[in-house]
Order: C-alpha cells, then structure tokens, then sequence
C-alpha cells in the first residue's frame, strides 16, 4: 500500500510548474490555478471579516471550467462578489462557511438556482476544526501583508485565522498559495513560516483591510441609549461582570460610550467591564482612556486603529514591533470558555427567544456567535458574575444576554412569531437559529429587561420575552396584568424599576457623539479611513 499519495500527488502538481523559487508571476497564476487544482478538490479560500484573498478569487474564477470544476470551497467568511462567482461559472459547487456578510442575498439566489450546496453553516471553532478531521484542504488560497525572499509571512493586524487555514492543509501535504502585498527582505514578524508556504504571489495594486467595527456615534438612537442604559445598570453592574465581549453592533457601541458616563454616575469604574475579549471597536476609546479598560484581546484589527494601538500596549495585544498580535480561533476559544458575559445583537428572536440572523432571503450564516452565545458544559471555573444568579449551580457557566430594540431602523420588527429563518429549513442541514433560547440568560430593550433565568416554564418565558418585546405583535401577548406580575417576582425589569427616566436617554450621555470626538479623545491616534 501506497501510504504517500498526498505527497506524491502534491510534488507532481508542483513540479507540473517550471519555475525558480517560491515566487509567481501575477499574470501566470490563472495557469497556476490550472496545474494545481483538480475537480473534485477541497480548497480553502481565504474570507473573514477584514481580509480577502480577492485577487487570488478573481484569478480562481478565470480558470478554464473543463480543466477546474465542482470543488468543494471552505470559505469562513463569504463577503466578497468573486467568491460568488466561483459558483456562477461551475467552478465551485458546494460551500461550508460560518458567515456572509454583503453576499448573503446573493447566496441564497445561489442555493435557488441550484448552483450551490451549503454542506453546513459552522461556527469559527467548528469550522477550524473539521479542517483536521473530515474537510482536510488540497489546497489554500490565502492573503498576507508580506513576504520575504523564502517565504516567509507577515499578516500585520489582522492575523485573524489564517495560521489555522494554513496549518490545516500543509500538514496533510495540501498546496498554501499566497498573495502578498509585497515582498520585503525581512518581514517586521512571521506569522506562517516558510516552510509552510508553496508558492507566493505579489498582487498589482496592494488589498488593504476595510473597516468593519467602526460605529459612527451619531447614527445611535435614543432607543439604543435606553437599552444600554438598562444593561449597564440592570446586568452589568448588578452581577459585577468584568470579562466580556460584544457583538457587533450600534447596541454594543451604545453600551461602549455610556460607561464613561452612566457608569461613572453608577460607580461602576473597575468594578465591570475591565476585561475583554473583543474587535477593537473605536467606541471603546473614551472607556479606555477613561482607565476603565485593563486588557483588550483582538479578533482582528480595524482600520484606523493601527496608531491607536501601537501607543496603548498595556490595554491590546501587540508584538516586539508595537503591532496588533490578533488570532480569531484564540479570540473565539476565550469567547466560549474565559468570559463572563457574552452581548450580542441579532435580526431576529421569536417568542420563545430563539434568535437569527438568517432571513428569508438572507443567509448570512452565525460567525463566532454561537460560540459566544453557548453553555459550554465543558467550562469549569465559577466566575463572581454568574454566583450571583439565583440557585445558580456550581457549575461554571456565563451570562448571555441579547441586547436588542424592539424594532429596527426599518421599523421592522425583531421579535417575531415565528423566524423567517425557518423558511430555510429544508434547505440546510442544521436548525438555522443562532443563539438558543435556553441559552439566553437575558433578553434586553428598551422597554426592559427580561430575566430568563428566573422564569419557571416555557409559558412564563414566552410572557417575559412579550413584556418586553414593545409594539409588535409579540408584544401584544402580554397584557398589562401580566407584565405586572412579573415585574413583582423580578422576572421582568422595566426602566422605572431600575430608576431610570425616559428623558435621561440622550444623545448627550454619549462620550463621543462623532467619529471626529472619538479622534480628538484618542489624542489623534485614530484615524478613520474615508470610507
């Protein structure tokens, strides 16, 4: 028995290529693609938040169709058209990722035509995972800041995953091409060694990370306001939870800009929020200058925030160099295991508190959420934060909140009857919910908070979610007297039980009410892109 084939296979692939070194012409790649790729392969293309490996897509979907046809793509984050396209030509056939963001109307018209299958929508841990087991890649197209003369790889900010998506296909003999930047002597920092890279390209004009995490202060509604407002003093303070993280969001960055000053007014400083795992949003610039935040451990990078970060090392993650160390599958681990409190938003949550962020014509997958948002039973240490749960067990668990406005800026609702997403349901694998509701310890709005730890049954849960849930039709399940009952057993929290006034929810509690005040509290070291 032949007990080298992977190798084989892949030297004999290689050497199809007459060439000196490591190093690709650009406009040889597309024949490249061709002698490398089989049908039938499994290849990972590069696609988070931040980073694309775009020029090497676009090259993937110029190949001759006869020759490169039905590969099965991994592509953690799908958020770019040339990935799309993969799918238009026959080239790629079926997808596992974990989210899409700008293409997920386009994938599900991908899944109505029939041009695609969605194995399965994964969380970023599963994902990274499966990668070793039974989605072993033949071949990785991945993206980094720079190169040297023998391959070695610098990732800059947003390091992200791609050592993961690197590690998984080199130690199964599978093929690692890069695109680069540019090629540089020394590289300021290796993130993938050499020996670990088979072929390099530099791209024509250089790809620069977008921002994602940017949340401009002024779009943040009053009703945003009262919800963090909430949160803050009805959840944060009242179980004392220092390590977190938040979802992306208007919500969450609500929250980031009211603790210097609802906070302050509460006395909570050092007492909440001094630990996070999380992007680093530049709303939490006035938080941390404020001497609030004690450590920051990143996802990834955002785009603007390179100086920022260079000049707080004592609050993020960085290299010898000052530069952001970012690792998304870290991130996630801590996310699931190390915190005490995840805050995430969502597009949808049905009466019983289930919530999505797949629509009907939306499939735009969970990303790290559930992770975040999951009791993971393997977790063992008891935090102060989840003690103060009433008959808590001793077992270490964290509080998942979702934080939310009862209807969206489109004025269309959150919480619904049923989600839209169950529309899909035939067409997936898996249930396509993505925080579970016997997961969910609190549900939070503007018109309260919804204590679901406290209820008794799934009925009780369903009226506190209602109590809460505001003018949609959700909320017209729970009457008044009910409401009340609640709020009498604790079970439901309105903003008058908290001693909060509507007219306090301002936009004048924010720390920064623009982009340009959160530039002029970082000193200048912000800087937004114009995008």
């Amino acid at each position: 028995m032949n007990w080298n084939q992977r190798r084989e296979n892949k030297d004999s692939k290689l050497n199809r290529i007459k060439r000196r070194g490591k190093q690709v012409a650009a406009g040889e790649i597309v024949d490249v693609l061709e002698q490398i790729l089989s049908p039938g392969n499994r290849v990972i293309l590069e696609g988070d938040n931040q980073k694309q490996a775009r020029f090497l897509a676009k090259a993937l979907g110029m190949v001759d169709v006869r020759r490169v046809h039905d590969l099965a793509m991994v592509i953690p984050s799908i958020e770019d058209q040339n990935q799309i396209e993969l799918f238009k030509r026959g080239i790629a056939t079926s997808i596992d990722f974990s989210f899409a963001g700008p293409q997920s109307h386009a994938l599900v018209e991908l899944i109505d035509q029939g041009k695609t299958m969605v194995n399965n929508i994964h969380t970023y841990i599963e994902l990274y995972g499966r990668l070793f087991v039974d989605l072993i890649p033949d071949v990785a197209l991945i993206t980094a800041a720079q190169a040297d003369a023998v391959g070695n790889l610098y990732l800059a900010q947003n390091t992200e995953e791609t050592p993961i998506l690197v590690e998984a296909t080199a130690v199964k003999s599978g093929i690692v091409v890069a695109q680069v930047n540019e090629i540089v002597d020394r590289v300021p920092r290796i993130d993938i060694p050499a020996e670990q890279v088979d072929l390099i390209v530099k791209v024509p004009e250089a790809e620069k990370p977008f921002p994602l995490f940017t949340r401009d202060p002024q779009k943040i509604t009053e009703n945003q306001i009262m919800a963090g407002m909430l949160a803050i003093k009805g959840i944060y303070g009242k179980y004392q939870v220092k390590t977190l993280n938040h979802g992306i969001g208007y919500n969450t960055a609500a929250i980031e800009l009211l603790l210097p000053t609802f906070g302050e007014q509460l006395g909570l400083k050092g007492k909440v929020a001094t630990n996070w795992v999380n992007n680093p949003t530049p709303t939490l610039i006035p938080a941390i200058e404020a001497g609030w935040v004690k450590s920051i451990y990143c996802f990834g990078g955002e785009a603007g925030m390179e100086k920022y970060i260079q000049q707080r090392p004592d609050i993020f993650a960085v290299d010898h160099c000052q530069n952001l160390r970012s690792n998304r599958v870290y991130a996630q681990i801590a996310g699931q295991y190390a915190i005490d409190m995840f805050v995430g938003a969502t597009l949808q949550t049905d009466a019983d508190g289930n919530a999505s962020t797949i629509t009907a014509n939306r499939l735009s997958g969970f990303g790290g959420a559930p992770n975040m948002g999951s009791d993971p039973h393997g977790r063992r240490h008891l935090t102060d934060s989840y003690q103060q749960i009433e008959d808590s067990h001793k077992q270490g668990r964290k509080l998942v909140v979702q934080l939310t406005t009862s209807r969206r800026w489109n004025h269309e609702p959150v919480f619904v009857d049923q989600l839209d997403a169950w529309k899909l349901k035939n067409r997936l694998a898996v249930d396509p919910i993505m925080i579970y509701s016997e997961d969910t310890t609190h549900i939070v709005s503007e018109n309260g908070i919804a204590n679901l730890y406290k209820t008794d049954s799934p009925t009780e849960r369903r009226q506190a979610i209602a109590a809460i849930a505001g003018d949609t039709t959700v909320g017209q399940k729970c009457s008044e007297k009910e409401r009340q009952v609640l709020r009498e057993r604790g079970i439901v929290q309105t903003p008058q039980d908290l001693g909060i006034h509507c007219q306090e929810a301002t936009r004048d509690l924010l720390a920064a009410q623009s982009i340009d005040e959160l530039v002029k509290i970082s000193h200048g070291l912000y800087r937004p892109t114009k995008k």
